[in-house]
């Protein structure tokens, strides 16, 4: 068994690394850029649009939005089933990763992985109206 000396460095090494993870994360968010999220955006208004014939739904109020919600958009079984609000951190773990966000759903991108290009793009939609 560690000494008790030893064991509180190590909680204090331990909670010194959380909060530093947690300043990182914090400052990604808050540094989030509308204007870039938008340019990221084009990539899925391509699908996203308002058009009848849109492969995707429309994106515009999806923030607070529960899933496959549109009346006007045939979503799949498993998007319905889904049962999700569109907050942020659904929608992170969604543009993150489609497929195991919701199992089945029929978009077909695999993800994106740079954290602070997620960011930007969820505060583009907090704005899209």
């Amino acid at each position: 068994m560690p000494e008790p000396g030893r064991r509180m460095q190590q909680s204090v090494v331990a909670v010194a690394g959380a909060l530093v993870l947690l300043t990182l994360f914090t400052a990604a968010v808050a540094a989030a850029d509308v204007e870039h999220g938008k340019a990221l955006y084009q990539t899925c208004a391509a699908c996203h649009t308002e058009r009848p014939d849109a492969l995707g739904p429309s994106l515009k109020g999806v923030v607070g939005r529960k899933s496959a919600a549109l009346d006007d958009f045939r979503y799949s079984n498993p998007m319905r089933r889904a049962n999700l609000v569109w907050d942020e951190d659904n929608l992170r773990a969604y543009i993150q990763d489609p497929q195991a966000k919701v199992k089945g759903n029929r978009m077909p991108y695999g993800g994106l992985s740079d954290p602070k290009d997620v960011e930007d793009i969820i505060a583009y939609l907090k704005v899209l109206k």
